[in-house]
């Protein structure tokens, strides 16, 4: 009885465990007798890759299938592909992700709605469609002779990974869009897009809605290009080329899946691998590229240089600013003009403008004729192209203005930019030109003349009538008789100037006649200015009989009398200063005219 009660046990736990694995399926395969439900996975044969029901970050109700990165942490979970991004569903409504009867892929809920199912372009397959996932990244509806039916990499949402092949032509039409999420937590279709130029053909562009947001290049014969992803591995960036078929794809050194191309929710086109030492993913690539490079940033005839530390705009050669900077775009220095010839630059390392004209299979030399014979044609490049291709060189050319131009330190191309020859110089430019900058020169200069001698002459004048003024004064004295004698006049002026305007700190002393002053005229000569008080009582006639006994008078133990000044009804003597000798008693201890009676202490005086 107890051996068959502990057998009983043992299948009801096999059993249990068998119900489990079933109800926890997470193999790489699904069947139609297989759906998915919220909480299974499909997971790919090597653990890279993840199939399942996600809800993004800050939503709790919307639930959405798609896949990511199996191996990376829960907390940084990358989802690459969304099926249903613009119709969510809930965990309330029991969606399933199933296999048709007609070989479709279904995502619908419990009653019965269709949420999502792929678009099969055949028509209806045979039974046994079965649906993997590989350790790509491509979850690949197929049949059991291997026909595909529908894979996620003909569909990409907002992610490349490496091994897809991401369609940019079919026949000669642009195809596939990769197209951003919303916003970071929202997968539905956001405003950016990246895909092939559908009018060229030969440019890879990024859209904000209908606009063009960012040019990320232009075809020019180059398959691609390579970027250290860590010291022992690189990510390739490649065109394909299969006749009538051209894919972009990356390839990774050593087989790491761990890199990607997405297009971010703000139309940044980014090149990321896996760090797993901090585990983060980093940025290898982008465009624009910190703000930079984006559509027509500088203007027309200008361009962003990038071989700077901090992208500039500029003008392109020949042209100047519009306004305060280039960032308005360019015009022209010297306009074209058919009839006066014109020329070609070469401007190297250039990413070609926008808006430009191919022409098919042409030599070089053709490609300049076609531009040079031209007159509207302000530009033209010329590349070759890769072998087997239709096309085996591609000449493009440019009329009117150019827009949306790069200079690269590492990469681009030569741009042949048209520019009008300079004007012959001849005796009547010469003259035009020389004569209005003399002119501009030697005005000033003649005003400035005109200007110094008004106000010299104006200042001799006045000096003149104070000097006639003065001797008019001192002319009514039969003492001063001879004309001859040389009689100094000092303007006001020079007076108030030399003395600080009267200042109390160049004060020699004082008296009951006024006020003696230090002070220094032009040139460095140090005098005593003798200023007479209005109150003193010494009127026209006592002053003129000081000057003419001070000018009769030359004796080495006088003072000697250097100039005098009367200026309205101030009367001033300049003597000769001596600091070493008796000025002060000379000024204020000396009886002249037998009226100053004055008593010297220490140079200050009271009188």
């Amino acid at each position: 009885m107890n051996g068959e009660g502990t057998m009983g046990t043992i299948c009801l736990t096999v059993f249990i465990l068998l119900l489990l694995i079933c109800l926890c399926q997470s193999d790489d395969q699904l069947t139609s007798a297989r759906p998915l439900s919220p909480g299974d996975l499909l997971i790919s044969k090597n653990g890279v890759f993840a199939l399942g029901f996600f809800s993004p970050v800050g939503s709790n109700e919307s639930l959405y299938v798609g896949i990511w990165f199996h191996g990376i942490p829960e907390h940084n979970r990358t989802i690459v592909w969304v099926a249903n991004r613009d119709n969510p569903t809930t965990t309330a409504s029991t969606p399933t992700l199933a296999i048709s009867n007609s070989s479709d892929l279904v995502l619908s809920d419990s009653k019965g709605q269709t949420l999502w199912r792929t678009q099969n372009i055949n028509a209806a397959h045979d039974s046994g469609a079965f649906l993997v996932l590989r350790d790509t990244g491509n979850l690949v509806l197929q049949l059991p002779n291997t026909s595909v039916i529908w894979q996620s990499f003909d569909h990409p949402t907002d992610t490349i990974l490496p091994g897809m092949e991401f369609l940019l032509i079919h026949r000669g039409r642009a195809v596939a869009r990769l197209i951003s999420w919303r916003s970071p937590d929202d997968p539905s279709t956001g405003d950016f897009s990246f895909g092939l130029d559908p009018v060229s053909n030969l440019q890879l562009i990024i859209w904000n809605g209908a606009k063009i947001y960012c040019r990320i290049s232009v075809w020019n014969g180059v398959l691609g290009g390579m970027y250290p992803s860590s010291p022992s591995s690189m990510v390739y960036q490649t065109i394909v080329n299969k006749g009538d078929e051209f894919y972009l794809e990356i390839v990774v050194s050593g087989g790491s899946p761990y890199s990607r191309i997405m297009l971010d929710h703000t139309g940044t086109m980014k090149l990321l691998t896996w760090d797993s030492n901090s585990s983060s993913w980093t940025v290898i690539s982008e465009r624009p590229e910190g703000g930079y490079g984006l559509y027509d940033s500088c203007g027309p005839n200008g361009y962003c240089d990038f071989t700077e530390a901090a992208p500039a705009c500029h003008c392109l050669e020949g042209f100047e600013a519009v306004g305060l900077n280039s960032s308005r775009g360019c015009r022209r220095t010297e306009p074209l003009q058919c009839s006066k010839g014109s020329h070609f630059v070469a401007l190297p390392r250039m990413r070609v403008p926008d808006k430009f004209m191919l022409l098919r299979n042409r030599t070089f030399e053709q490609c300049a004729a076609e531009c040079s014979r031209n007159c509207s044609c302000t530009a033209y490049a010329y590349a070759n192209l890769s072998s087997g291709m239709a096309d085996q060189s591609r000449c493009l050319v440019w009329t009117g203005e150019l827009v949306d131009t790069w200079k690269s330190s590492n990469y681009g191309e030569v741009l042949y930019l048209r520019l009008a020859n300079p004007p012959v110089k001849t005796k009547t430019n010469l003259v035009k030109i020389v004569v209005p900058v003399t002119a501009c020169l030697l005005l000033p200069i003649c005003i400035a003349l005109v200007c110094i001698y008004k106000f010299k002459a104006g200042k001799w004048r006045k000096e003149e009538i104070q000097k006639k003024l003065m001797l008019g004064y001192l002319g009514t004295s039969n003492e001063l008789g001879d004309k001859n004698v040389e009689f100094p006049f000092v303007s006001f002026d020079d007076i108030v100037a030399a003395t600080d305007n009267f200042s109390d700190c160049h004060m020699l002393g004082r008296g009951g006649f006024g006020k003696v002053y230090k002070g220094m005229l032009k040139g460095g000569k140090e005098v005593a200015v003798k200023r007479l008080s209005q109150g003193s009582g010494q009127g026209i006639d006592e002053f003129r009989n000081e000057v003419v006994l001070l000018v009769k008078l030359q004796h080495r133990n006088l003072v000697r009398l250097l100039g005098c000044c009367i200026h309205e009804e101030e009367k001033l003597l300049i003597y000769e200063y001596l600091p070493n000798k008796s000025l002060d008693a000379f000024l204020f201890g000396m009886d002249i005219m037998g009226r100053w009676k004055c008593n010297g202490i220490g140079g200050l005086i009271s009188c």
